[in-house]
């Protein structure tokens, strides 16, 4: 069976020779080069979400690949995807960075410039690794696998403005449709997610940091199954740990959690730290929550450029969500748009002080009534960000929809590349 194979490379020049080099391979089924780390996680996403034989054997990753860096981007793809042998091309070939390449997941590196004789090599053992992987899966092992979850960060213009209850409710919307959920509390020094739900829970997203693998297991002792069936990663009760988590940390976090829920929440709470703007650069959806009222909407702007200038995201990538909106209030949801440069979402949230007043004193907020106005909107906007199962025999949303394209170098339809991919999701 020929060894499929899928480069990422940035560089035209460098991406043209490896394709020469990988086509004089022996049993070698190379397809087109894919130039960032966002292509890479998505071709391989959509492969998986067919089925875990779907996905190439190999995957070869450029030293000079962006925007993520590229040991980055190789811990990522070996957390969500553990049956593709990634192998690292690079300059350096010293002890130091092959470590480093090993502690990421890599099964090789390759030195520039290249080498038949060492490509060959590399690639045959990592392809070997990955079939004795799809055989452990086939038993039943357990390891991760999947194209992952949908991600959305949830954060605040400000604090007060409502980002931890909006981002429980979005968490509790996807579930009840049916989709596994979890819900990340990332306002480390102030997260208030166990308070809300009436949680006691020892285990944080602190005992996570640190870990090289994070086995289902590993973060099945760090995250608590909530009566909702919720699945809760909670900030340290301590706020000074939350120090210890590192924008590395929550990549390598984020991604696991992605690798085991269909849909994953995060609230980002209103400070900005270097986690939880990892969270926001990953996200699938970054929602940025703001009051209708002067202070909340600078607060908004003010985040906004503070995403764009450190290059997290930028302002037409965000979606904005007007929570307590009256149809009195002078600042209204297209003056928002404008003044911040987002996409405000269609649904916005009513101010609904007495109807969550019980619920909020008594940390119960799942027990608010279904004909609350507030929890229906932000019911109904889990389905407009595409959160909720579809109902059967609709057209599947989201990143949960397949796509199909045209048939490639592999023997079966192509899913990656260049182009864009067909389809509804």
């Amino acid at each position: 069976m020929p060894t499929r194979i899928l480069p990422a490379v940035g560089d035209a020049d460098a991406a043209r020779s490896v394709t020469t080099l990988l086509s004089q391979l022996p049993d070698a089924d190379p397809a087109i080069p894919v130039s960032d780390s966002t292509q890479l996680i998505d071709a391989l996403g959509r492969l998986a979400g067919e089925s875990i034989d779907e996905l190439p054997e190999v995957v070869l990753v450029h030293e000079r690949i962006g925007p993520v860096p590229a040991l980055e981007l190789i811990r990522e793809v070996a957390l969500r995807f553990p049956a593709v042998g990634v192998v690292l091309i690079t300059t350096d070939a010293s002890p130091g960075l092959f470590s480093a390449a090993m502690d990421s997941g890599a099964r090789g590196l390759v030195a520039l410039p290249l080498s038949y004789e060492e490509l060959a090599s590399r690639v045959q053992s990592a392809a070997a690794w990955a079939a004795g992987v799809r055989r452990h899966l086939g038993n039943g092992g357990d390891v991760f696998s999947g194209p992952g979850g949908t991600l959305v960060t949830v954060s605040g213009a400000k604090g007060g403005v409502g980002t931890t209850f909006a981002s429980i409710q979005l968490a509790l919307a996807a579930q009840a449709s049916g989709r596994k959920a979890a819900l990340v509390d990332l306002d480390l020094q102030t997260g208030d997610v166990a308070s809300y739900l009436d949680v006691q829970f020892r285990r944080s997203v602190v005992d996570l940091t640190g870990i090289t693998d994070l086995s289902p297991r590993v973060l099945a002792d760090a995250v608590f199954t909530h009566e909702t069936g919720v699945s809760l990663l909670l900030a340290p009760g301590d706020g000074e740990r939350g120090e210890e988590v590192t924008d590395r940390s929550v990549r390598q976090i984020v991604s696991a959690m992605r690798s085991r829920y269909e849909v994953v929440i995060v609230d980002c709470g209103a400070q900005m730290t270097g986690a939880n703007a990892a969270a926001v650069e990953m996200a699938d959806t970054a929602l940025l929550v703001t009051t209708p009222d002067v202070v909340a909407v600078r607060a908004a702007k003010r985040m906004v450029r503070l995403w764009d200038r450190l290059q997290v995201r930028k302002a037409e990538e965000t979606v904005t969500l007007v929570n307590r909106h009256s149809r009195n209030t002078e600042i209204q949801p297209p003056l928002i748009q404008k003044i911040t440069g987002t996409r405000v979402a269609g649904i916005t949230v009513p101010a609904g002080f007495r109807e969550l007043q019980a619920v909020v004193d008594a940390g119960r907020v799942q027990d608010l009534d279904s004909k609350s106005a507030v929890k229906q909107a932000l019911w109904g906007l889990a389905g407009e960000l595409g959160l909720v199962a579809a109902p059967e025999g609709a057209g599947k949303g989201g990143r949960s929809g397949k796509f199909r394209g045209e048939r490639g170098a592999f023997g079966a339809r192509r899913r990656w590349g260049g182009g864009q991919p067909e389809g509804d999701g």
